[in-house]
């Protein structure tokens, strides 16, 4: 356990609600963290952590409840009183400008400029800003180039810009919102470093997070929060990773990915020696072949930025493939377009649900039906029937366990977890011969992922393939029969998941060589 002051509480919220029209985010919580603690806000997907942190963080105003900062009673009614209070937030999403320099994203809004004599000349002082960047990330064990672009570097690195971001304002009190969610393996360990040490130096954290595990290894205390409601604080070394599931879903969960051997059929998508290049026409798939077959998950393992997105893009349509050829039960698809594709038997569940997945201002409904809308019975001729809509799309709320359950609700309007499930459940009820699920499970909280996994086994159960693409190895080799392991744009390795360890994969991830025996399973 860090070194917490318990004589100093940093954070007292008291008797907070949060309303929205009729309903209740925020249902009368209290919350208490210390100076030097590491404190976990855990709870299902819409339970109400990010709307408590955004409360405390001036971007809601309460509907009744107080909030003290060191004792002192606070009225935060924006974020730039929340700063002056020392209190910095990173959300799940970055607020990074692409175009511009680590140290411009940093000092944005509170530049530095250059003095001549008593005269402000208005100028940006990048030498002496890029110095404090340098002297801040030093200090915290946060190294980044001060020059390099943000579209330039990874998503890891984005984070720890957003990190000293908030340093630099002279954050005393961090919120993370989800901040594993689109980290590697390896990144999350730096991070949880990156933590400890923050906190060893009289930093106190807030990190919203549905990762038990993450929260074994980094928090001190944790607050559960259900459906709006504090349901306990515990200390995390005194609780399992299980105690912790049953107090935020409500029920135990089971963690082990319950999945029958069963013999795996004929090949169902040949993907031949594909070439598909990135947005800057460089080669990001570079002839890339595998085979997927009948009634199997072939799972992709790799470090983010080797060619998954463009193969995915590639492989529905979205992107030109240059050379090679897909193969979709026997039939070219090559460069086809998505609608074609779709109804040859493809689905996809997208890496990015906002600009991918969803139509973020259309309701719940209609977001279920975005792919057969044209189709009976939701649509005779050329006018939509609205109460076969209506109708699929309260079945698929109630089976997928979609909140809140009103298939009016629009689709900007859910929480990230349950616009993730609106999706799976439009693309697993296509029926799909392939099922390409990319990041399934990013965002959502424990029982949401074992209710994703049940949903991807029963689909390969059914003699459907499943092409699973994730960054969490877990996953992967949970769920996978067998493993390709993509590093810049190839497959180097195909291995029996029964066989495969978190080691090895690690070591071929990172572009490590494996001897002939083991490169086909």
């Amino acid at each position: 356990m860090n070194n917490i002051d318990f004589s100093t509480k940093v954070i007292e919220m008291k008797g907070i609600t949060k309303k929205f029209g009729d309903f209740v985010a925020n249902d009368n919580i209290d919350l208490t963290v210390h100076k030097g603690e590491i404190h976990a806000l855990l709870g299902e997907n819409g339970a109400g952590k990010t709307t408590l942190m955004n409360v405390l963080y001036g971007l809601y105003l309460p509907t009744e409840g107080e909030i003290f900062i060191n004792g002192e009673k606070v009225q935060i009614t924006n974020p730039n009183i929340a700063i002056e209070k020392g209190i910095g937030m990173v959300h799940q999403h970055f607020m990074l400008v692409d175009k511009f320099t680590v140290v411009e994203n940093i000092i944005l809004g509170k530049e530095t400029t250059v003095k001549k004599g008593n005269w402000n000349t208005g100028h940006l002082d990048i030498k002496r800003a890029t110095k404090e960047v340098e002297e801040l990330s030093q200090k915290y064990g946060l190294y980044v180039d001060p020059n390099a672009k943000i579209e330039d570097i990874t998503v890891g690195m984005q984070q720890r810009v957003e990190i000293l971001k908030a340093l630099y304002r002279g954050a005393d009190i961090l919120i993370l919102d989800e901040p594993t969610a689109v980290l590697t393996p390896q990144e999350i360990e730096e991070l949880i470093q990156i933590m400890k040490s923050l906190t060893g130096q009289g930093k106190t954290i807030i990190i919203i997070t549905h990762k038990l595990r993450e929260i074994k290894q980094a928090a001190d205390y944790c607050t559960i929060i259900r459906r709006g409601k504090k349901i306990d604080t515990v200390k995390v070394s005194d609780v399992s990773e299980e105690d912790l599931a049953e107090k935020m879903v409500g029920r135990q969960v089971n963690f082990v990915v319950d999945k029958k051997d069963i013999e795996k059929g004929e090949v169902v998508l040949n993907v031949d020696n594909i070439v598909v290049k990135d947005n800057r026409k460089l080669k990001a798939v570079d002839g890339l072949s595998i085979e997927l077959h009948k009634g199997e998950i072939l799972g992709i393992a790799g470090v983010d930025g080797n060619g998954q997105s463009e193969l995915i893009e590639g492989l529905t349509g979205l992107r030109p493939i240059e050379s090679g050829q897909v193969i979709l039960n026997g039939e070219d698809i090559t460069n086809k377009t998505p609608q074609h594709i779709i109804e040859k038997g493809m689905s996809t569940i997208p890496e990015d649900r906002q600009r991918r997945g969803l139509v973020m201002d259309f309701s719940m409904a209609e977001n279920f039906i975005l792919e057969k809308y044209h189709k009976e019975p939701f649509s005779h001729g050329n006018k939509l029937n609205h109460d076969e809509i209506r109708e699929h799309a309260k079945e698929l709320i109630d089976k997928f366990d979609v909140r809140p359950r009103n298939e009016d609700q629009l689709a900007k309007a859910l929480s990230g977890g349950n616009q993730q499930k609106v999706i799976i459940a439009r693309e697993v009820t296509n029926d799909p011969d392939v099922l390409i699920a990319a990041q399934p499970t990013r965002g959502l909280d424990v029982g949401a992922i074992e209710f994703v996994h049940k949903s991807l086994v029963e689909q390969r159960d059914r003699g459907k393939a499943v092409l699973l693409i994730s960054f969490e190895l877990d996953e992967v080799m949970n769920l996978s029969d067998r493993i390709a392991v993509i590093f810049d744009g190839k497959i180097v390795a195909v291995l029996d998941a029964k066989k495969a360890d978190e080691k090895t994969l690690g070591y071929l991830m990172a572009g490590g060589g494996v001897d002939d025996e083991r490169k086909q399973a």
